[in-house]
C-alpha cells in the first residue's frame, strides 16, 4: 500500500511538470536593489482569470508554474512602487522563460490600498494579508476549510489553527475579538463566503506600548476581513436536517437545527451560535470547557514557578476523537464587542452547553508486576452542563495609558452512571459506581500599563480565582474492596495487617462505598514590570511579585449497609480536613538585546517559596529560596525563517490534592494518600524550533527538538496487590529522574494546484515509580508518520490521498509490547452538473500488534451530496455518516502499573436530509 502511494505521487508530480513551464526572474527597484515580498501575478489574457502567482524572496527572485498553451499577461507589484506588465506567449512547445522586471518609485501612495486587496498574499513587517478568493475553490464551508488553503497555515483535528508552527491565540473579525481564547469556535462556525481577507499577525502583543519589549515570538493572532456586503448587515445560517440511524429500538430518529447569526459595524459587533443534533457532532466538549482561558494570560510565564490549581479527578469517561456510541448535544454562544466611546471598548461572551454522551469500552488491561489480566465491559451515561460568562474591557484614555479588566465566570454541573463487569482468574466482579461534580470558578484580572517617557515602561497585573469542587464518588460491587491491599502496608498504619480489608468495612451483600469531597481555593497573583529602554536595539525588564494560594481540602468514606444504614469511617485515615497555603515571592530580571541576526533574552529569577498545610492538629511548614535562570535565543536567517532556543529551569509545586494524608477513592479499585512532606521538582527543559516559511518556492518546513529531565520529580508509591493499588506521591530518588525527548518536524510544498505535506512526529518517555517497594523502570516511544497529497482546483474535482502510520513501543519493567496502527485515508470534493456537490471521505485502520494476538481492521465511509441552484440562498443536501456501519474502534495505552488494549464503540451509520437558508 505505501510504495503505490508514493509511486502515485511521483507519477502525478512528473505529468504536472511535463504539461507547464516555469517564468523565473527578478525584480529590482529602480536603483538596483532586490526587492523582498514583492507580488508577481499571472492572467490567462484571454479571459482575465487568474492562472498564478508568485512572492519574491530576499534575493528578490520569483518563479511562477504557468500552463502551456495559452497567452498570459504578469504584473509585478510592490507596495509604494508602480506596477509593469508584461505579455508572456507560451505555446505547446514552451520552454522555461527568464523574465526580470524593475519598478519605479510610486508619487502617489493611495494606491498602495487597491494593490493589498489584488494581490493574494502581501507582507508587511509582521503581518501577512491573504485575499482568500485566491485561495478557495467556492466549495470551502467554513473558515477552517478557508485557512486549511493558505500558505503556511494549518488547522489542526481540534480545530485549531496554526501558523509557523504556532498556536493562534486570539482570533478576531474586523478587529473585534470572537469568544477570546478559542479559534475552534471561530473555524467551525463563520461562514467561508463572509471572508474576503485573512491577517496573519505575527509577534503580536494586544497592548501597543509592550509591543517587542518582552518575547512575543509565539504570539500570533488572526484578523478576518469581512466582504463588503457583509459589514453592517445581518448574516448567518439557519440549518436544519432530520433522518435515521442504523439501529434497533424506537430511539433511532435524528435531528440537526444549526442557526447562527453575526453582525458587524465600525461601532458594534454581535455574534449568536446555536448547535442541537443527537448525530455525534459535538461543539463544545468538557475538555474545550476545561482548556478553554476565555483569553487569560499565562500569568507569570518564563518565571521559574510551576503552579496551578487542579480541577478534580474523578476519572470522567472522554470521548475519543468526539465519538461514542450515542452522543446528544445541545449548544447556545453569544459574543458581542461595543465601543462607547474613543476611550472605553467593552466585550464578552456567554456559552451554554448540555451534552448526553453514552461510552461503551471492552479492555484487557494486564498489570506487569502481579501477571494478572483484567478483562472489562464498561457502559457510561454521562451528562456534562456547562455555563460560562466573561465581560471585559479596555479603557485606553491616551497612548502612554491603558487599564483592563476581565471577568470570567465557569459553571457546570457533570454526572456519570458506570456500570462494569470486570474478569479476573474467571472471577466476575459487578460494579456500578456513580460520580457527580459541580464545579464552579470566577477569575478575575486588572492589567495596567504605562509610558512615563521613551525610557521608562511600567505593566501592573493582578488576577484573582475563586474555585470550589464538590465532587461525589459512588462504588457498588460484589467483591470486597481492596482486598489483601492493606496487609502489604506497614502495620504501623491503622489498618489490622492480617486482615484482608481495612476494619471499618462491615460485611455487605454488595459494598456499597461512598466519598464525599469538598475543595475551595482561592489564588492571588500581583505583580509589577518595569522596562528601562536602553537604545533601539536593547531593554532591561525588572519584575517584583507574588503568588499566593490558599486551599482548603474536606472528604469523608462511608459505607451503605444492606439495610439502608449509613456506616461512617470515623478513622483519621478516612476524613480529610486540611488547610495549605503556597506562597511564591519573586523578583527577576530579564536583558533583552537585538545584534544583527540574533535576538538574546536571557533572565535570572529569586524566588522565597512558603508551604503550610494544616491537618491532624499539626502544621507542617516549608520554607524555601531558589535562582532559577533562563534563555532564549532567536536567530533570524530571513524575514520568515528562524531558528529558536530556549531553556529554562522550573520549580514544580503541587497543589492540596497531593497533601492531604488521608485516603480518597480514585475509582473502585484505587485508593490514593497524599503526603505532607512532599517538596518540589526541578525540571531542566531545552527547546530548539525551526521555521521557514518560504513564499518563493511555495515550501514549508519546520521542526522542533525537545528534551525534559525533571531532578526529584513527584512520583507515585504503590502497593499492588491483584487489580487493587493504594498509592501516595513522593520524591523520586534524583538518581532516576524522569526524562522526555521529541522530535517533531513537518514538511509541504505546492506545485501549481497541488499541496505535498509529510509530518512525523517522535516522543521518546522514560519514568520511573516505586510498585510494591520495588523501583520500576518505564520507557515508552511512539512514532507517528503522515504522508498526503491534496489539490485545489477550481473547476477539477479535489481530492486528498494520505497514509498514517502509527507505532507505540512499551517497556514496561523488562516486559515489552508494540501496537502498529497503518491508516490510509482519502476524500474526493466532485462539483457536477453546475448545482450538485459530492463529498466525500474514506479512512481505513489496520490495527495489530507484535505478539500478533491483536489484529482488527475497519474503516469509517462518510458522504454529502449537496444541491444549490446558482446564487440561491437555499441549499439542500443529504448527509451519511458511517456509511459502512463500523461498530467499533481501537485503541492502546500505557502507564507504570499496566498497559491497556480497549475497543471503543462508536455510532451507527446515520442518514440525514438538511435544509441550509443563507441570511
Amino acid at each position: 500500500m505505501k510504495k503505490i502511494f508514493w509511486l502515485f505521487i511521483l507519477l502525478f508530480s512528473f505529468s504536472l511538470s511535463a504539461q507547464s513551464i516555469k517564468v523565473k526572474g527578478t525584480i529590482k527597484d529602480s536603483v538596483g536593489n532586490t526587492l523582498e515580498f514583492a507580488n508577481v501575478i499571472a492572467s490567462i489574457k484571454a479571459t482575465g482569470a487568474t492562472e498564478s502567482y508568485g512572492i519574491t524572496n530576499y534575493q528578490g527572485r520569483y518563479q511562477l508554474d504557468l500552463p502551456k498553451g495559452n497567452i498570459y499577461i504578469l504584473r509585478a507589484s510592490f507596495l509604494g512602487y508602480e506596477t509593469k506588465e508584461q505579455t508572456v506567449n507560451v505555446p505547446a512547445d514552451a520552454e522555461n522563460i527568464d523574465l526580470d522586471f524593475i519598478l519605479n518609485p510610486q508619487e502617489n501612495q493611495l494606491d498602495d490600498v487597491e494593490i493589498v486587496y489584488e494581490m493574494p498574499v502581501t507582507v508587511k513587517g509582521d503581518t501577512i494579508v491573504y485575499n482568500a478568493d485566491s485561495f478557495t475553490n467556492g466549495d470551502e464551508r467554513k473558515l477552517g476549510d478557508v485557512m486549511k488553503k493558505l500558505p503556511g497555515v494549518e488547522v489542526n483535528d481540534e480545530g485549531e489553527i496554526q501558523v509557523e508552527g504556532k498556536t493562534v491565540s486570539k482570533v478576531m473579525v474586523e478587529g473585534k475579538d470572537f469568544f477570546d481564547g478559542d479559534s475552534k469556535l471561530a473555524t467551525k462556525n463563520i461562514p467561508a463566503d463572509a471572508v474576503d481577507k485573512v491577517e496573519v499577525l505575527r509577534n503580536y502583543n494586544e497592548v501597543s506600548q509592550m509591543r517587542g519589549l518582552g518575547n512575543d515570538r509565539d504570539n500570533v493572532a488572526i484578523n478576518i476581513k469581512l466582504k463588503e456586503g457583509k459589514k453592517n448587515f445581518w448574516f448567518g445560517e439557519v440549518t436544519a436536517g432530520a433522518g435515521i440511524a442504523d439501529e434497533y429500538g424506537d430511539d433511532n430518529g435524528r435531528y440537526l437545527v444549526h442557526p447562527k447569526l453575526f453582525y458587524y459595524s465600525p461601532k458594534y459587533s454581535i455574534n449568536v451560535i446555536t448547535d442541537f443534533n443527537n448525530i455525534g457532532e459535538v461543539p463544545f466538549t468538557f475538555r474545550d470547557y476545561f482548556n478553554f482561558t476565555g483569553g487569560f494570560k499565562n500569568f507569570n510565564k518564563g518565571g521559574g514557578t510551576s503552579f496551578r490549581i487542579s480541577d478534580s479527578d474523578l476519572g470522567f469517561a472522554v470521548s475519543q476523537n468526539d465519538r461514542a456510541k450515542n452522543i446528544d448535544a445541545k449548544f447556545v454562544a453569544g459574543n458581542f464587542s461595543y465601543a462607547l466611546n474613543e476611550k472605553l471598548d467593552i466585550s464578552g461572551f456567554g456559552i451554554l452547553s448540555d451534552n448526553k454522551t453514552n461510552i461503551v469500552n471492552n479492555s484487557i488491561r494486564q498489570y506487569i508486576d502481579e501477571g494478572i489480566t483484567e478483562n472489562t465491559n464498561t457502559e457510561n451515561d454521562q451528562r456534562n452542563q456547562l455555563a460560562m460568562l466573561k465581560l471585559s474591557s479596555i479603557y485606553k484614555p491616551s497612548t502612554s495609558f491603558q487599564l483592563d479588566y476581565d471577568a470570567l465566570l465557569k459553571t457546570s454541573k457533570q454526572t456519570e452512571d458506570d456500570t462494569t463487569i470486570s474478569i479476573v482468574d474467571g472471577n466476575q466482579n459487578d460494579i456500578s459506581e456513580v460520580k457527580e461534580n459541580k464545579p464552579f470558578s470566577i477569575n478575575q484580572t486588572a492589567n495596567a500599563y504605562y509610558t512615563l517617557n521613551d525610557k521608562n515602561i511600567f505593566a501592573a497585573e493582578v488576577q484573582h480565582l475563586y474555585q470550589k469542587e464538590d465532587p461525589f464518588y459512588q462504588a457498588v460491587q460484589d467483591s470486597i474492596p481492596f482486598r489483601g491491599v492493606f496487609t502489604q502496608i506497614n502495620p504501623l498504619d491503622p489498618f489490622n495487617s492480617n486482615a484482608d480489608t481495612f476494619d471499618p468495612l462491615e460485611q455487605s451483600d454488595r459494598y456499597n462505598i461512598n466519598q464525599d469531597k469538598t475543595v475551595k481555593s482561592n489564588k492571588l497573583d500581583a505583580k509589577i514590570d518595569y522596562y528601562y529602554i536602553l537604545n533601539n536595539i536593547s531593554n532591561l525588564n525588572f519584575t517584583v511579585g507574588t503568588t499566593y494560594s490558599n486551599q482548603s481540602f474536606n472528604s469523608a468514606i462511608f459505607q451503605i449497609l444492606d439495610n439502608g444504614t449509613q456506616n461512617a469511617f470515623t478513622e483519621n485515615d478516612f476524613n480529610n480536613d486540611i488547610t495549605y497555603t503556597f506562597t511564591d515571592a519573586f523578583f527577576g530580571l530579564h536583558y533583552k538585546l537585538k545584534s544583527g541576526k540574533f535576538i538574546f533574552n536571557p533572565g535570572v529569577t529569586l524566588h522565597n517559596y512558603d508551604l503550610k498545610n494544616e491537618q491532624l492538629g499539626t502544621t507542617a511548614t516549608q520554607n524555601k529560596w531558589m535562582v532559577l535562570p533562563d534563555v532564549n535565543v532567536i536567530l533570524e536567517l530571513k524575514k520568515s525563517e528562524n531558528l529558536r532556543f530556549n531553556y529554562a529551569i522550573t520549580s514544580e509545586y503541587s497543589d492540596v490534592n497531593n497533601y492531604a494524608q488521608a485516603y480518597v477513592f480514585n475509582n473502585y479499585n484505587q485508593l490514593f494518600r497524599g503526603n505532607r512532606e512532599l517538596e518540589n521538582s526541578l525540571s531542566h527543559s531545552y527547546n530548539l524550533t525551526y521555521f521557514s516559511f518560504n513564499l518563493f518556492n511555495y515550501t514549508n518546513i519546520g521542526g522542533n527538538l525537545s528534551y525534559t529531565r525533571k531532578i526529584d520529580a513527584i512520583k507515585t508509591n504503590t502497593q499492588l496487590v491483584g487489580i487493587n493499588q493504594v498509592s501516595s506521591p513522593i520524591n523520586f530518588d534524583s538518581n532516576f529522574p524522569d526524562e522526555t525527548f521529541s522530535v517533531v518536524g513537518r514538511f509541504s510544498k505546492t506545485v501549481k494546484k497541488v499541496q505535498f505535506k509529510l509530518d512525523a512526529a517522535v516522543f521518546l518517555t522514560k519514568t520511573s515509580n516505586t510498585i510494591n517497594e520495588e523501583i520500576r523502570e518505564s520507557q515508552s516511544l511512539t512514532q507517528n508518520y503522515n504522508a498526503s497529497v491534496l489539490s485545489n482546483f477550481k473547476s477539477f474535482p479535489n481530492f486528498e490521498v494520505g497514509y498514517r502510520y502509527i507505532k507505540n513501543d512499551y517497556d514496561n519493567g523488562g516486559i515489552e509490547q508494540a501496537f502498529f496502527t497503518n491508516q490510509p485515508y482519502a476524500n474526493v470534493n466532485l462539483r457536477f452538473l453546475r448545482n450538485f456537490n459530492l463529498f466525500a471521505e474514506w479512512d481505513y485502520y489496520k490495527y495489530t500488534n507484535d505478539a500478533n494476538t491483536i489484529e482488527n481492521s475497519y474503516s469509517f465511509f462518510n458522504a454529502n451530496l449537496y444541491y444549490q441552484k446558482g446564487e440561491s440562498p437555499w441549499e439542500f443536501s443529504v448527509r451519511a455518516t458511517n456509511i459502512l456501519n463500523t461498530e467499533f474502534i481501537n485503541n492502546d495505552s500505557f502507564n507504570d502499573q499496566f498497559n491497556t488494549t480497549s475497543q471503543y464503540f462508536v455510532m451507527p451509520r446515520i442518514v440525514m436530509f438538511v435544509i441550509k437558508y443563507d441570511l
